[in-house]
């Protein structure tokens, strides 16, 4: 004799089975978008630091080229040219370029030395050969800074007054007392810096 069980089989209803896949793809789609949050979170933080971290290396650089100047003319092709030049922008040229002596680790020489923001928006580094250099050699720029949207220099006079250009004056040192650098970057950033230079 087969006696009948009231009451429900063991296991689940196809209703129970579906809300519980329901719920497990509910928690799987937070939890990608979670780790994809965490994900593009860590790589902006990355690409920040590498632009901060890119950025001290250019204020790094030139505050080495300006403290190693050297109050020297230099012999040029159009004749004798200023220790110390600053143009005010728009330029061709160099904005600032100026003499430097040799480090005192020996790893470089003395040399013409200049700084520009080009067309690709990146700050570039030009090094002559030497100081007094040949009539037809030119300098080999290096970009030391990407990402730049303004770059412009100002120096400290004997009037303690900011202007765009050196020497301003037949009277003026061969070297400004100081420089100001300020530049704006791509991501909006403005940055001023002011290095005092030894005269």
């Amino acid at each position: 004799m087969v006696r009948k069980v009231n009451g429900r089989a063991g296991g689940f209803t196809l209703i129970e089975l579906l809300s519980a896949l329901l719920v497990l793809s509910i928690l799987g789609l937070m939890s990608y978008r979670g780790l994809g949050a965490v994900l593009d979170t860590r790589e902006h933080v990355r690409a920040e630091a590498e632009k901060w971290r890119r950025t001290e290396a250019f204020f790094v650089r030139f505050a080495r080229d300006i403290q190693l100047v050297a109050p020297r003319p230099v012999r040029s092709q159009s004749g004798t040219s200023a220790a110390w030049i600053g143009r005010p922008p728009p330029t061709s040229d160099a904005l600032l370029e100026f003499s430097r002596f040799a480090s005192t680790e020996g790893v470089d020489q003395a040399r013409r030395v200049g700084y520009r923001l080009n067309d690709r928006a990146e700050i570039e580094l030009w090094l002559w050969p030497g100081l007094d250099v040949a009539p037809a050699a030119l300098p080999v720029r290096y970009p030391v800074l990407g990402g730049v949207k303004e770059f412009e220099l100002q120096y400290l006079g004997t009037s303690s007054s900011w202007t765009g250009l050196w020497p301003a004056s037949p009277a003026d040192p061969p070297i400004p007392a100081a420089v100001r650098l300020r530049i704006v970057l791509a991501s909006g950033e403005e940055l001023v810096r002011v290095f005092a230079l030894k005269s």
